[in-house]
């Protein structure tokens, strides 16, 4: 039994990945051959991205491996390509069972199997036993109705199965495979660099209306054994000699004393590698910042999201505007270099309000901002009030980038969405003192080129008339 598992090519309009020059290593993907292997399965992942592969190409990739299974993988934004990859799959080798699994057949199911017939089967949730369970099954010509956390088509209609219980143990899984990878293909800003993704934890407890974490991999926070996470860093560190890390959860500190122990093993084992999370502004203090920045940590995302409490009210965030700058203040005070997000336009919010949040990320001097569109992906509770009151304005998903405006707000035009965004950058990254900051560390290029650019060239053709 042959398994391919395809990361679809992205598309050039998806301009979050184009813009930033980013081509990152699907996890999803690794973690789903891992298991299957552990099985004694002959898996392969093709990576499109990473190869550059046209759609064109996709058909004689695929042929010449002869797979049995073939399993897609979709994200919101590349879901227009991950049906096209599936049509060009089963085109291209008949005989074999098209499978897709990821966010937005999750929270679409039925949308997405009616949108492209040639998908039998739908992954829904988190997929790795369930993609061993449908294998195994498909092998032995067995009934679906026993895999649990599927959807599949049956005479003409749509049936899903019992869904599948998430799993408690993460230790029992195996570290991803990358092997399977083209780790040296990955770039960001457009330099090849070997990154280690670990994802240490799953599930998110909090209910931000624009996040769907919590429904893939549930509200209770689930957590890998420090010992376990720091033997995944120990093997890639040794497998790639590469020293750069990013712990990828959503939730990384937040079971500090676990958090602790992850640091206490990586500095016994004597492992000098350079490392990235991400944290909620309320879960942090100056102590946990130490911690992290003597162990190796050098930078840490954290949720700010809005300068104006209401509006993080109207978010569900759950925090204040002063855990905020308290939380900034420490990472800095830490030596922590901090990457400040934040989400404009969310319904309810004004122009003012919006205002005042790109003055608060001004003020707070972050090394990094990341604003984004509120974006209603499928799943969320934005997604369910964008359509219960009108608000979409498309759902061609390749838009669904958080760059590009797809929902409206009563307060807030498609016009002026696209005006704040481009307003938001601008004023942060255009400060002199920001400028030469990116300058003196060398990130003037990554930073005033390849993401300033593109708002840069939008703006000139504006004046131009061309758009």
């Amino acid at each position: 039994m042959r398994i391919l598992l395809v990361q679809p090519p992205i598309p050039p309009e998806v301009e979050l990945y184009s813009t930033a020059e980013m081509v990152a290593p699907s996890m999803g993907l690794a973690y789903l051959a891992a298991v299957l292997e552990q099985h004694g399965y002959k898996v392969e992942i093709l990576d499109a991205p990473a190869f550059q592969l046209t759609y064109e190409k996709i058909p004689t990739e695929v042929e010449r491996r002869k797979p049995d299974i073939v399993g897609v993988t979709a994200t919101t934004a590349v879901a227009p390509s991950a049906l096209k990859t599936a049509q060009m799959v089963k085109d291209a080798v008949p005989e074999a069972l098209v499978v897709m699994g990821g966010p937005h057949i999750t929270f679409l199911p039925e949308e997405t199997m009616k949108a492209e017939p040639s998908i039998q089967i739908g992954v829904i949730g988190e997929g790795e036993y369930t993609l061993l369970d449908l294998v195994k099954t498909w092998e032995k010509n067995g009934n679906l109705k026993e895999v649990k956390g599927v959807i599949y088509r049956e005479n003409g209609s749509l049936k899903y199965t019992e869904p599948r219980p998430l799993i408690e143990n993460l230790d029992e899984l195996p570290f991803p495979a990358r092997h399977l990878l083209p780790m040296e293909r990955y770039k960001v800003f457009g330099k090849h660099e070997i990154l280690g993704l670990i994802f240490t934890s799953r599930g998110c407890p909090f209910n931000c209306t624009f996040c769907s974490s919590s429904l893939i991999f549930g509200k209770k926070f689930r957590a890998r054994s420090p010992k376990n996470v720091v033997d995944e860093v120990e093997e890639f560190v040794e497998q790639y000699k590469s020293n750069h890390i990013e712990f990828v959860d959503d939730l990384f500190i937040f079971d500090k004393k676990r958090v602790k122990e992850i640091c206490r093993e990586l500095k016994e084992r004597g492992l000098d590698v350079l490392w990235v999370c991400s944290a909620r502004v309320d879960t942090v203090d100056g102590e946990i910042f130490k911690v992290i920045r003597d162990a190796g940590c050098i930078m840490v995302y954290l949720g700010v999201e809005s300068g104006v409490q209401r509006v993080l009210n109207l978010m569900r965030k759950g925090i204040k505007v002063e855990q905020s700058v308290r939380a900034v203040k420490l990472a800095k005070e830490a030596g922590l270099q901090v990457v400040a997000s934040f989400v404009l336009g969310i319904p309810g919010e004004t122009w003012e309000e919006a205002m005042e949040t790109i003055r608060f990320a001004k003020k707070l001097d972050p090394d990094f901002v990341q604003f984004s569109l509120a974006t209603p992906f499928p799943g969320t509770e934005l997604y369910r009030v964008a359509k219960e009151e009108g608000l979409l304005l498309t759902e061609d998903w390749t838009k669904y980038t958080v760059l590009k405006p797809v929902m409206r707000t009563e307060e807030l035009s498609e016009e002026r969405l696209r005006k704040l965004i481009k307003k938001a950058y601008f004023d942060f990254y255009l400060q002199p003192h920001v400028i030469w900051r990116y300058i003196r560390r060398g990130y003037a290029k990554e930073l005033l080129v390849n993401v300033m650019g593109k708002y840069f060239w939008q703006y000139f053709k504006s004046k131009l008339g061309f758009q």
